[in-house]
């Protein structure tokens, strides 16, 4: 995989939907690893004109991240229309965030993300160097797509059962991504409350499921979780925390200072932001919305929940936010990103 991405260093910048940058996503292939962008809610148009930016700013091998259109439980098809009462509804239970943050809910919208047909049109037609995906098995017509352009494709699995499905989807390598990643869980066989395996067991076990490089994520933001991931059988890592950290991120100061704070070590698996579970700092709004016991399903929530964690960043209040992070956290190093990715290659030489 390494050899066939051109890269340096065996070091995958981890997807950030909603907080990619393309100063980190360029720095990081800059440096010799696999910059990834995430393009979560992104249109056909703004995927364009990111990959173009990209390609000005480097020459390095970049993977841009999509979202698959998969429907977890309780959740509406994601092309199926919202009625007006449930937005509502829905909205009327933020309410208290909304005057904390001085936002207003958005407008009523039937449609909440874009496409993914125009999604996936306008990445492929970017030919990046990869292609990479959570929450499914690309459809074949897809990594075919991909593959007649050179694209290597990448699935994410977060169970043994999921990697054999994503192998036997044609994917080119498998992120295996431990319970100790960061942001949201990309389960997609069973519900992500019945696919918590951590990285130490999770590693080894698609390793030897699997036939295709395997991509170690969950908990690494240091030479010595890449010198683990590595022994465990690993060909890659995928590290996102410790670059959320840097300067060059998209995340707000207040975001990257708790990252470094001592409460890093608290972090929990919550669908209060987005509607999905993922793993960040529990916050103030993350209490209340969860005390509410009104979480609307995704992508609705995370909709909603955009408008009061926008004015937030804006204002770089924390306690709006959502404070992704992974377990590792604590462990993250370095002020750029040429110094995590000097402190990630320094275990990569360690288990050489």
């Amino acid at each position: 995989m390494q050899q066939r991405l051109g890269l340096r260093h065996p070091i995958v910048l981890g997807p950030f939907g909603g907080l990619s940058s393309v100063n980190l996503t360029a720095a990081v292939a800059e440096a010799g690893g696999l910059g990834s962008f995430g393009l979560y809610g992104y249109s056909a148009d703004r995927i364009r004109e990111t990959a173009d930016e990209l390609r000005r700013r480097t020459s390095g091998p970049i993977a841009l991240n999509l979202w698959l259109p998969w429907v977890g439980p309780g959740e509406r098809p994601l092309g199926e229309p919202t009625d007006r009462q449930t937005y509502d509804d829905a909205a009327e239970a933020l309410r208290t965030l909304y005057a904390e943050a001085g936002a207003e809910p958005p407008p009523y919208a039937e449609r909440l993300l874009p496409a993914f047909e125009e999604q996936v049109e306008a990445a492929l037609d970017a030919r990046p160097a990869a292609l990479s995906f959570v929450f499914g098995v690309p459809p074949t017509e897809i990594v075919s797509a991909a593959h007649e352009r050179g694209i290597l494709v990448i699935g994410a699995a977060t169970t043994v059962p999921e990697a054999l499905a994503l192998e036997a989807g044609g994917v080119d390598a498998i992120v295996a991504s431990g319970f100790e990643a960061a942001g949201h869980r990309p389960s997609f066989l069973l519900p992500a409350e019945k696919s918590l395996v951590g990285g130490l067991a999770l590693i080894p076990q698609v390793v030897d499921a699997v036939d295709v490089p395997v991509i170690a994520a969950g908990g690494i933001a240091d030479r010595r979780g890449v010198a683990a991931a590595l022994a465990l059988g690993a060909e890659a890592v995928q590290v996102g925390t410790a670059f959320l950290a840097t300067e060059e991120s998209a995340a707000p100061h207040s975001h990257r200072d708790s990252i470094r704070s001592s409460d890093a070590h608290e972090t929990v698996l919550t669908r209060a932001m987005s509607g999905r579970f993922a793993r960040g700092l529990p916050n103030h709004a993350v209490r209340v919305v969860e005390e509410s016991d009104a979480i609307a399903p995704f992508p609705l929530q995370n909709v909603l929940t955009g408008a009061f964690r926008r004015a937030a960043a804006a204002a770089d209040r924390p306690d709006l936010l959502s404070l992704w992070m992974g377990q590792g956290a604590a462990l993250a190093r370095g002020a750029t990103a040429a110094e995590v990715m000097a402190e990630l290659v320094a275990g990569v030489a360690t288990h050489r």
